[in-house]
């Protein structure tokens, strides 16, 4: 039997490069007729609650960068929630356990305030390079450090980074998730299929466009700088949103308390939920909202 790994992509067989592809897949879309209340659009706001395990996961010890995921969870939650507060709206914050450990009133808070703790890793680690059973332990007890700080069980994940290895899906159908929002397939909501399989999972789908990160992140000893003023990272989502309104269709956005939680970014923020109110008819939901409604529009 010929060893696939040893040979070059374009020496591979068509089965195994199909099945590559066919880990984790795109099913049926999930796009439902109508929104709650009438509305034409619907929109997901999440927020990655990274905190110093952006340091941390792997390995560093960088004092500076810890204090920078500090600032999300002393300054940047704070500015983020007075936010969603006057505006009245609901969010998900994926909070990877060890940043929930770390800052302990804050999980509890934000659900006690309305919002969904969903689950983010155990110290913002990438799935791709564990082993399976690692991978598994670190999602259920990560799982169980959220629901103990908030009272909730998690219904669903974001994979840290969007890493998604080739376990991530059978472990989150045997934790009996509702979604996941990690990957990119659609702008809408799908199923996600498993070598061909329907999984009853709900896919949330991201992408780098609606992301505060992509922009604004910074990293003094590597070559990443942010280009993007924040009034055109606003504009930017804000051109996201009119078309998904257009097509009566999903918003979901992506951003992190210590990205954009400071005083010349949170206007980001604070200007397009402005423009979306006054927009009108759209609903403002949990990712757990989302799935629930586009499963009883369309059975899974």
């Amino acid at each position: 039997m010929t060893d696939e790994s040893t040979k070059q992509p374009w020496e591979w067989s068509e089965s195994h490069w199909r099945g590559l592809v066919d880990q984790v897949r795109a099913g049926r879309p999930l796009k439902p007729t109508s929104w709650p209340g009438g509305a034409r659009c619907a929109v997901a706001l999440s927020f990655d609650c990274d905190h110093e395990t952006n340091e941390l996961r792997d390995g560093g010890r960088s004092i500076g960068r810890m204090s920078w995921g500090e600032f999300g969870a002393r300054v940047g939650i704070e500015r983020v929630l007075a936010c969603l507060d006057r505006h009245g709206v609901p969010a998900t914050f994926f909070t990877p356990a060890v940043a929930a450990l770390l800052h302990p009133d804050e999980p509890k808070r934000l659900v006690d305030a309305g919002h969904e703790i969903g689950i983010h890793g155990w110290i913002h680690e990438l799935n791709s390079v564990l082993p399976a059973e690692t991978e598994r332990e670190l999602m259920l007890r990560s799982a169980d450090v959220l629901e103990k700080l908030t009272g909730v069980r998690p219904c669903g994940m974001r994979t840290a980074s969007w890493d998604f290895s080739p376990s991530t899906l059978t472990i989150q159908r045997e934790m009996g998730l509702l979604y996941d929002s990690s990957l990119m397939a659609d702008d809408e909501c799908y199923e996600l299929l498993q070598n061909g399989e329907p999984t009853g999972i709900v896919e949330i789908p991201v992408e780098w466009i609606r992301d505060d990160g992509a922009y604004l992140t910074m990293l003094r000893m590597g070559g990443l700088r942010p280009y993007t003023p924040p009034r055109e990272v606003l504009q930017i989502f804000i051109d996201e949103f009119d078309a998904a309104w257009e097509d009566g269709g999903l918003f979901q956005l992506t951003c992190h308390p210590h990205v954009v939680g400071y005083r010349s970014r949170i206007l980001i923020l604070e200007e397009l939920l402005r423009h979306i109110k006054a927009k009108g008819s759209s609903w403002f939901a949990t990712h757990a909202d989302v799935a629930r409604h586009v499963t009883a529009a369309s059975p899974l």
